[in-house]
């Protein structure tokens, strides 16, 4: 079928930051190429922005701009639309009332899709309009897509992440250069790759957002961020920097999707922590502000994304990438892949799965203090893997690496734990991932 067309593709842009700019910006020096992989023009009719005059350097002509989205999308001239401001509304209404008018979105909108995704797919099945979303997932790495389609006929058993550069920058920096955690998140702030109110990223919040999508399209279950178990990398020690080194690992935040057997059948598992990894494996090496993926299925075994997750050309290939697939559905009179939550697994509680945990405690230095620590383990059907004692006397320290066991019985230990008069504190917890056993 020669699709090709001398009438343009009309593309309605919803946010001009970081990212948007940079999306006008690949329009207009990539015109040529992307009119032949497309088959026609694609023509920016319009920008919705709050504030039209800080547009100046996105060299936007000023009859683009415009602070009225709700219009912008509900024209019925419009093909295609892009979706880069984030949040949760306006973004929403925007996007279904684009869906509803006609237009094929793409979006990058990781916490929208995460909270409220169904809404969006079903409002895009009724329209037969795309909705994609590769930017809203590790930036410029093609994740989604071989997902949603190159492993559509493996079945993917685990993905594990870095799914977030600020979190993956300071931790870096904490086991180069020995640093704190507030000195760390500081220099980040000053670089640019912390925002003033890190709270989303460094709480989990970010990465919590992509491991619901990355979990949804694995395991071809619906999952929202609510189904995630979050925990961020605040309590995260130069202690505890050191204590991995010790063991030959490295300290990283995850983003770990499972496919179980839950009580029912195949479940599913989504979680966000930071945990101790072996440097052997392929993440530990992920440095600076990078982002990576690995992906484990049972044909295609294991397979690595890199590169970087975040910024506004990188996010903006994404954007584009999946803009061209979008218009040539256009112009083809079809539809992309959609949902696939055929199989609704059962998405498991923190409890249910199964980690090891790194534990430290500050204990009294005396004879009988690591059978009874060893015998707290064991009431709690947890099995221990390795202990040592550092230090003597006041400065005593236990540490003990555990087997797999279900979180909440790890949990349950810890908790018991604490309660021994002869434990002055747990310093430090950390769930400990990778192939050791």
């Amino acid at each position: 079928m020669d699709r090709r067309r001398e009438e343009p593709l009309r593309l309605a842009l919803l946010g001009c930051g970081s990212v948007g700019s940079q999306v006008v910006r690949l329009l207009r020096e990539q015109r040529a190429d992307l009119t032949a992989r497309i088959g026609a023009p694609v023509d920016l009719v319009g920008v919705a922005v709050r504030r039209p005059e800080l547009q100046r350097d996105a060299e936007i002509p000023a009859e683009l701009l415009t602070t009225d989205a709700a219009g912008l999308v509900s024209r019925g001239d419009v093909d295609l639309v892009v979706e880069v401001i984030g949040g949760i509304e306006p973004a929403r209404s925007l996007i279904l009332s684009a869906l509803e008018n006609g237009a094929s979105v793409v979006t990058a909108n990781k916490a929208l899709l995460a909270e409220d995704g169904a809404t969006l797919f079903a409002a895009a099945e009724k329209a037969n309009r795309d909705l994609y979303f590769e930017a809203s997932v590790a930036g410029a790495i093609p994740i989604l897509r071989p997902l949603r389609e190159s492993l559509a006929g493996d079945r993917v058993r685990r993905v594990t992440g870095i799914v977030n550069g600020t979190t993956n920058f300071i931790l870096d920096k904490m086991d180069t250069l020995g640093s704190g955690f507030a000195e760390v998140l500081e220099e980040a702030q000053e670089l640019g790759f912390a925002e003033a109110d890190p709270t989303a990223d460094i709480e989990g919040y970010d990465a919590a957002s992509k491991a619901a999508i990355l979990a949804s399209l694995a395991f071809h279950t619906r999952v929202t961020a609510a189904d995630v178990y979050r925990e961020g990398i605040s309590e995260v020690s130069a202690a505890d920097i050191a204590s991995a080194r010790r063991m030959g690992s490295v300290v990283k935040l995850l983003a770990i999707c499972e496919l179980r057997e839950g009580s029912h059948g195949p479940a599913v598992s989504a979680r966000v922590h930071p945990a101790m990894i072996p440097r052997s494996h392929p993440l530990a090496s992920v440095r600076e502000a990078y982002n990576a993926v690995f992906v484990e299925s049972d044909a295609a075994g294991r397979l690595m994304f890199y590169g970087p997750g975040a910024g506004g050309a990188p996010t903006a290939s994404a954007v584009l990438g999946d803009l061209v697939s979008a218009a040539r559905h256009r112009l083809d009179d079809v539809r992309g892949a959609g949902e696939s939550t055929y199989a609704q697994c059962e998405v498991l509680p923190m409890g249910q799965t199964e980690t090891r945990y790194h534990v430290a405690l500050d204990v009294d230095d005396r004879a009988g203090v690591l059978a009874a620590v060893a015998l707290a383990f064991a009431e709690h059907d947890v099995s221990i893997q390795t202990v040592r004692q550092e230090g003597h006397g006041h400065d005593a320290q236990l540490v003990v690496v555990s087997h797999r066991a279900t979180d909440a019985a790890l949990s349950a230990t810890v908790d018991s734990l604490r309660t021994m008069d002869f434990v002055h504190d747990v310093s430090s917890v950390m769930r400990v991932e990778g192939d050791s056993e």
